[in-house]
């Protein structure tokens, strides 16, 4: 596991802003880090894979204004297999193995509420392994994984992760 300190975070924290600033401005913006340092420890986050740099597309820009919410239960022993086959489908953005009442939890957009409930019917509903759906339309996302920011450590941890850090 890669141990974040409080630079990285604030590396982490200004390219969440804008993943296009330069090794320098960052520096620069963190104030106490040489430019050498942050591309070192870009380089290191790149190579542990505690980070990835990626485009990320708005789906309601690009003409996807619906996203849903797509609870499936699946046939026993068949929850691999569907999960990797919605995978693949281009309207579906998420898929996760959940427990409780479903098997997969799934997210999709598309154009309109009639592509929506075709998508469902006709693509996910004739799945092999697909038992039951229920979609839930999401008219308002307040955050997504795109806007998370990395925690601080729990006050026991961070006298310790921060101890380790150099430049």
């Amino acid at each position: 596991m890669y141990e974040l300190d409080s630079i990285d975070r604030a590396i982490v924290d200004l390219l969440i802003e804008d993943g296009r600033m330069s090794s320098a401005d960052i520096a620069r913006r963190i104030g106490h880090v040489s430019e050498r340092s942050v591309r070192y420890r870009l380089e290191r986050m790149l190579h542990d894979r505690a980070i990835r740099v990626s485009a990320i597309v708005n789906p309601k820009a690009a003409g996807f204004g619906v996203t849903a919410d797509v609870l499936l239960e699946v046939e026993p022993g068949r929850v691999q297999e569907v999960a990797h086959k919605l995978a693949g489908l281009a309207q579906v953005s998420y898929v996760a193995c959940s427990t409780g009442e479903r098997d997969l939890s799934i997210q999709i957009y598309a154009r309109d509420n009639q592509e929506l409930y075709q998508f469902v019917t006709e693509v996910i509903g004739h799945v092999p392994g697909v038992r039951r759906t229920t979609t839930i339309l999401v008219p308002v996302i307040v955050k997504d994984v795109y806007d998370w920011h990395i925690p601080d450590p729990a006050p026991e941890d961070r006298e310790e992760g921060d101890r380790g850090s150099s430049d």
